[in-house]
Formats: structure tokens, C-alpha cells, sequence
């Protein structure tokens, strides 16, 4: 059989949305929840054990995926036929699947093996200061390959069917995207978040590395979506998980394990109120999907200062907001480690140190202006390959 007649089955073959991709998504999702569940136990409780129960639902996210696509693998290796191993990939030169398999399966292999790590790492050196310690930047590398396995799996099989699709099974494929992109945007924003606090928000520092991160990402969505809305897509699913989170977390009773207790609390901290990023993501969104902006460099100039311009414009009068709330549920607020000062004279207030101006501030917001120029060029460029996708 030739070439077309190959790719004309395979095509035939997309027209459905396999059960795998919802598992894999899924798995995203327990990763994320499990992820968030488990700094709020930090910040509630302390640590408590390898199996403790947020570590037992990022684990689960992990296992289920690399199960699942080691399955994929297996099959299509030793009982796939020749049209199913014509649109995989070849490697090790035996095996047969996915690009996105291959990503879940090394993901899972990664969070595996820091497991083991991160309880030798806390046994022997204690709590951890920092999200990234080095089991923790494993672990977080493992959860993101799966995470980008998902997109990758997803866009894969909306690429491959193109106009052959139904219209339900395109939007269907259009909210897997979305909500693979939409956690594997709020697996950055918890990586980042010590830069990205409500504190941060005065601070050049927080535009900064909210440049260097999410125009990337969301360039990248934006274009490989079929949707005209994928950047969008993509930071509302995240606000919303984020919010979610957040009002439920501290609905369940938690009492700190470890000393010394400066701030005694009966519920768990929840994590912080979600940034913004709907708003630069809906200007991305226009920017890329308009035709006179065919330049890359050009197009990424502009995202980069809609970007920079419109999160500087909401999320600096937003953190007063935050700060005024002044441990309002709806806005989480409340979130104070038990092992820190709860009269803290700039609990809900700026330290001089904490706001950037004049000269400082212009020079900051020139760097993420920059940064935002060079991850959204990145950006373009990820997002088209991901649009070639077919295997």
C-alpha cells in the first residue's frame, strides 16, 4: 500500500477521539491537583511521609499515563498492524508509538525515580526551603513531560483529521487542547510562583519572569489550536482550577505536625488567587490570528508589548485588591505558612523593597519587554511544529 493510501486510513482512524487521550488529560489533571494539594499540605501541615495523600494523586496522574502509553507502545510493537506502526514513531529500534507516548512513558520513568529521592532528600537534609530542590526539579521535569505528552498526543489526532472530522469530534479535540495547555500552564505558574506572589506584584521581578514563561506558552497555544481562542482557552482553564483549588482547600480541617507554630491554623492555607493572564491571552489570541501581522518577529513584538502592557495594567491594581482583602475566602488571601509571624507588619501590605519606580521600574519592564519579544518568536515557532504533528 502507498504513502497516500497509508495516510488516508490513518486519517480515517482519527475521525474518533481514542480513550487514551481523555486518560492522558485526566492524568494531567490528578498531577495539577495533587501538585496544589500538596503545597497547601506544606504550608498546613508540614511534610508527612512518602504516601502522604497529595503525593499519592500526583503518583497516580504519573502511573496512569505511562501505563496507558506503555500499553500503546506494546501493542502497536508486537500486535499493531502495518498502517497503525506507518503513523507512529520508531525507536530504540524496536518499538513502535507516539511522540506523545514516548513523553508520558519518560515522565512517568522521571516522577519514579524522584520519589525514592525525595524521601532520602528529606530524611537527610530536612525540609525543603524551596519548590525547585533537586528531587523537586525531577519530579517537576517528569510531571511536565507528561503534561506535554498530552498536547502533544491531542494535537497529534486533531492535526491527523483535519476537515475528515465531525464537528462534535473537533470540539472535542478543541477542549482536550484546551485543558492539556491550560495545565501544563498552571504546572508553570506553581514553578514560578515564588516570583509570583501578591507580595511580587510591585516588583519588576514578577513581569519579568512572567515574560520569560507564559508568552511562550501561550503563543504556542494560540497558534497550534484550531480554535481561534487556544491562548484563551488555555489561561481560563488555568484561572479556573486555580479558583477551585483555592475554595476548597480550606473547607478541610488541617493542624501543623511540626514546630515551631507562630501561626496556629485549624484548615488548610490555600494556594494564590490565579494571575490575570485572561486578559493578555485574549489580546494574543487577536494578535495571532490577524492576517496583516504575517511577520514573526513583527507578530512577536507586538504579543510581547500586549503582553507586558495589559498584565502590568490589571495585575498592579489587583494586588492592592488582594492586599486589601486582607484574608477574604474568595480571594485566599488568608494563606500564612504556620511556621511564620501572623502579625507581620507587611502580611497584607508592600515592604518599601517590594516596589519597583522610577528609573528601576522603566529598566524592568524594558527587559520583560525584551524577554517577551524572544519566548513569543519561541512561541510562534513551537506552536507551528506542533501544528505538523502527525504522529
Amino acid at each position: 500500500m502507498d504513502a497516500l493510501s497509508l495516510q488516508a486510513s490513518a486519517r480515517s482512524e482519527s475521525k474518533a477521539v481514542p480513550p487514551y487521550l481523555y486518560v492522558t488529560v485526566l492524568s494531567s489533571l490528578s498531577i495539577m491537583v495533587g501538585l496544589i494539594w500538596d503545597i497547601s499540605w506544606h504550608l498546613s501541615i508540614g511534610r508527612d511521609g512518602l504516601f502522604s495523600a497529595p503525593h499519592l494523586a500526583i503518583y497516580l496522574g504519573g502511573v496512569t499515563a505511562g501505563l496507558f502509553s506503555g500499553y500503546r507502545v506494546l501493542r502497536l510493537t508486537f500486535a499493531g498492524s502495518a498502517l497503525e506502526r506507518a503513523g507512529s514513531v520508531k525507536f530504540w529500534g524496536i518499538f513502535y508509538g507516539s511522540l506523545g507516548n514516548l513523553f508520558c512513558i519518560w515522565g512517568a520513568l522521571a516522577m519514579l525515580t524522584s520519589a525514592p529521592f525525595d524521601d532520602w532528600w528529606h530524611n537527610t537534609y530536612g525540609l525543603d526551603v524551596t519548590i525547585l530542590s533537586p528531587p523537586h526539579t525531577v519530579l517537576l521535569l517528569g510531571m511536565i513531560t507528561i503534561q506535554l505528552g498530552a498536547i502533544v498526543s491531542v494535537v497529534a489526532y486533531q492535526n491527523l483529521g483535519g476537515a475528515t472530522m465531525t464537528t462534535d469530534t473537533q470540539n472535542r479535540f478543541t477542549w482536550l487542547f484546551g485543558f492539556s495547555s491550560g495545565f501544563m500552564v498552571a504546572m508553570l505558574y506553581t514553578m514560578a510562583s515564588e516570583y509570583l506572589s501578591r507580595h511580587d506584584m510591585h516588583g519588576v521581578l514578577f513581569y519579568e519572569v512572567a515574560s520569560l514563561i507564559f508568552p511562550l506558552f501561550l503563543v504556542a497555544f494560540s497558534v497550534a489550536s484550531h480554535s481561534r481562542w487556544g491562548a484563551t482557552q488555555a489561561a481560563t482553564v488555568y484561572s479556573v482550577l486555580m479558583l477551585v483549588m483555592l475554595w476548597i482547600l480550606p473547607l478541610f480541617p488541617a493542624t501543623p505536625r511540626l514546630g515551631p507554630v507562630l501561626n496556629p491554623i485549624t484548615t488548610f492555607q490555600p494556594f494564590d488567587f490565579p494571575l490575570l493572564l485572561v486578559i493578555p491571552a485574549l489580546a494574543i489570541d487577536f494578535i495571532i490570528h490577524r492576517p496583516s501581522l504575517s511577520n514573526a518577529w513583527l507578530r512577536s513584538v507586538v504579543c510581547s508589548l500586549a503582553f507586558v502592557v495589559l498584565l502590568l495594567a490589571v495585575q498592579w491594581p489587583f494586588a492592592n485588591v488582594l492586599m486589601a482583602s486582607k484574608g477574604h475566602w474568595f480571594f485566599g488571601t488568608s494563606k500564612w505558612y504556620f511556621g511564620s509571624d501572623a502579625n507581620w507588619e507587611y502580611r497584607y501590605a508592600f515592604g518599601p523593597w517590594m516596589i519597583s519606580s522610577g528609573l528601576d521600574l522603566v529598566k524592568g519592564l524594558a527587559i520583560a519587554f525584551v524577554l517577551g519579544v524572544l519566548t513569543s518568536r519561541v512561541g510562534l515557532a513551537w506552536g507551528s511544529w506542533l501544528k505538523r504533528i502527525v504522529r
